[in-house]
């Protein structure tokens, strides 16, 4: 994996990653967005999009973010999210579902934030 998006993404979604990477890995879901481990380049373009800074290089995820290391890979388990490989985020368009940490994770909105 290239590059991970952690928890400053969750339920803020401001999808400038989105629309400024080549390869169409960053996939939308309910609460945050996913960059799909296989697909991602790791050109970087992403990193300087982000008005949250919610994306890092995976070898410099700062230590009490390093769980949105595994939250982002096991996203893409067919088991998880359906998804598996899809190949493009553009085809699948927004999802109604998170990883189950991300579904459980403080909502922004109730606290305000």
């Amino acid at each position: 994996m290239a590059y991970v998006i952690a928890s400053a993404c969750i339920d803020v979604k401001d999808g400038a990653c989105v629309k400024c990477c080549p390869v169409d890995c960053i996939y939308v879901g309910e609460r945050t967005l996913y960059i799909h481990p296989d697909e991602c380049i790791d050109c970087g373009v992403c990193v300087s999009a982000c008005p949250v800074e919610a994306i890092y290089e995976d070898r410099k995820l700062p230590a009490p973010l390093r769980p949105f290391l595994a939250i982002n890979r096991e996203f893409f388990d067919p088991q998880v999210s359906g998804l598996g490989s899809p190949g493009g985020a553009a085809d699948v368009g927004p999802l109604k579902c998170d990883h189950p940490s991300v579904a459980a994770w403080p909502s922004r909105k109730e606290s305000g934030g």
